[in-house]
């Protein structure tokens, strides 16, 4: 079987379409049928089914994906590796992936401590939620990522291997001329007529179970596309927001935060994968760590002494 046309078939299951596959791949769709249905044949498999917006993979073909994907992604790194060392020294890039408001703080701090430990390493970041940057380093496309089990939480994968770096409390992002800005921590029900705005599923959640252990409940009448999103509305001063207290240091200036009694909270961990680990993979973990505890509000120090909520899951197994 051709490697290009495996790739032909992740693509057409990224795209959800024949002709969008064509044109990013610059076939025509008529090559690109051909080649899904020689794939088939050869599989002695139906890989796709077609519904009314496109094509979507079969159960068989969702399976063949999952391989598919992390075969490609292995031999685009034989073949970087392999050009990379026809000098005859081999320098492993280094790539990390980060939730954005964790890719806003602590993790660039962590790896500006690596490199003046080990010297000199290629390295990229890429953001991205927690459920993506798992699956992407199950496929091989990151080396470790930094992720949170905000709602709706972590899968247990005995093919990573899962760091816990510790609690992170969450905070009310105002804009800085709001009344409640400079004041210490408040409760719950003083802000239960603001208006909310949010950007992803997992912060919403965290905040609705908080408002109703509290017998209250927020309104989150405006959406936002992404974190940057979000905070643009709360600067603007069009609603406030629930953000993770790792981000507090890297805000713009023309936001502020207030602290919550009783903060919902989140738990940080790092994931790895068990076979071929980065090489500096064991030492990155343990900057990440210290840059954690150097963000870590001072009051929540002792949530950590023991993680009971947020115990470390199963090591790698084979």
């Amino acid at each position: 079987m051709e490697l290009t046309v495996w790739q032909t078939f992740v693509t057409v299951c990224r795209l959800g379409s024949l002709s969008a596959a064509a044109a990013e791949l610059h076939h025509t769709q008529s090559a690109v049928s051909r080649q899904i249905a020689g794939l088939e044949r050869q599989l002695g498999v139906p890989l796709m089914e077609r519904h009314a917006r496109g094509v979507r993979p079969t159960p068989a073909g969702e399976v063949f994906r999952h391989h598919a994907l992390i075969t490609l992604n292995e031999a685009d790194r034989a073949v970087r590796a392999a050009r990379e060392a026809g000098d005859g020294a081999f320098n492993r890039p280094l790539t990390v992936g980060a939730t954005p408001s964790l890719a806003a703080g602590i993790v660039p701090e962590a790896v500006r401590a690596l490199l003046r430990q080990a010297g000199s390493i290629r390295w990229s970041l890429l953001p991205g939620l927690s459920a993506q940057l798992h699956q992407r380093v199950i496929t091989g496309d990151l080396d470790i990522a930094v992720v949170t089990d905000a709602p709706p939480g972590l899968p247990h994968d005995t093919r990573v291997e899962r760091r816990f770096l510790g609690l992170d409390e969450m905070v009310v992002a105002l804009p800085v001329d709001h009344p409640l800005a400079g004041r210490g921590p408040v409760h719950i029900r003083t802000l239960a007529d603001q208006t909310w705005a949010e950007d992803n599923d997992g912060s919403a959640a965290l905040l609705h179970q908080h408002a109703a252990r509290a017998g209250v409940s927020a309104r989150i009448d405006l959406t936002a596309a992404d974190l940057p999103g979000k905070l643009a509305l709360v600067a603007t001063g069009h609603a406030i927001a629930l953000i993770p207290g790792a981000l507090t240091r890297a805000l713009r200036t023309d936001v502020t935060t207030v602290g919550l009694v009783g903060p919902p909270t989140r738990g940080v961990y790092t994931i790895t994968p068990c076979r071929d680990p980065h090489p500096c993979a064991a030492s990155l973990l343990d900057q990440l760590t210290a840059a954690f505890a150097s963000v870590r509000p001072a009051h929540a120090a002792h949530r950590l002494s023991g993680t009971a909520a947020h115990p470390a899951l199963p090591d790698c197994q084979t």
